[in-house]
């Protein structure tokens, strides 16, 4: 079964929620790295996305991924904004013709997103940054079926995420701390994480 407009909003409505849910936890992350405000933002993004889904009702899976880009991008300050919006727009490029998204079209969004957070935020692998996730869930992004992609992209951001706990940031506000950055997780890469496991259990059930 592949993944309809509709699907498509019921999973940004879960990530909306997941968001909230680790509202706090995202702003003590970045409390602790740079300057506090991840959590709140995307929190403040995503409340405006159902907003604006809801005005809108896109009747294609692009439509939804250009709403929430557009949103994100005129809403959220910071770089997530930025950052989250490139990925959703290049996502919405990616698989503009597609009435329902298959395995590969998933496959095929993810990897056009994290070519736009690159181009966006020149970070690479190893910079401590959302980049440390999103990589992982592209290079790991197979299956059969829409589930099994995101399932196993959301395991590999996970992976992803801890693995910059020891890194030291080459990239952002974090990158003003030096050795100082060491110990703490990127905010950016968990929240990618959270992101991509919401998606995956929506796809999951």
């Amino acid at each position: 079964m592949g993944c309809t407009a509709a699907d498509l909003v019921t999973a940004i409505r879960a990530v909306a929620d997941t968001v909230a849910e680790h509202r706090v936890e995202l702003i003590q992350l970045d409390r602790a790295i740079g300057d506090g405000d991840h959590g709140e933002n995307l929190d403040r993004g995503f409340k405006a996305v159902l907003t604006a889904l809801d005005a809108a009702t896109p009747d294609s899976p692009a439509a939804v991924l250009k709403t929430v880009a557009t949103t994100l991008i005129s809403k959220v300050g910071g770089a997530a904004g930025p950052l989250y919006g490139t990925a959703f727009l290049r996502a919405s490029t990616a698989v503009k013709d597609r009435g329902e998204l298959e395995a590969a079209d998933v496959v095929e969004a993810l990897t056009a997103a994290l070519g736009g957070v690159v181009a966006r935020g020149k970070a690479e692998l190893g910079d401590k940054t959302m980049v440390d996730a999103l990589d992982p869930a592209v290079k790991a992004a197979t299956g059969d079926s829409v589930a099994a992609v995101l399932s196993a992209a959301a395991d590999a951001a996970e992976a992803g995420a801890e693995a910059t706990v020891p890194l030291v940031a080459r990239k952002g506000r974090a990158s003003y701390l030096g050795e100082r950055s060491a110990g703490h997780m990127d905010p950016g890469a968990r929240s990618t994480m959270l992101l991509l496991r919401a998606f995956a259990e929506v796809a999951a059930r």
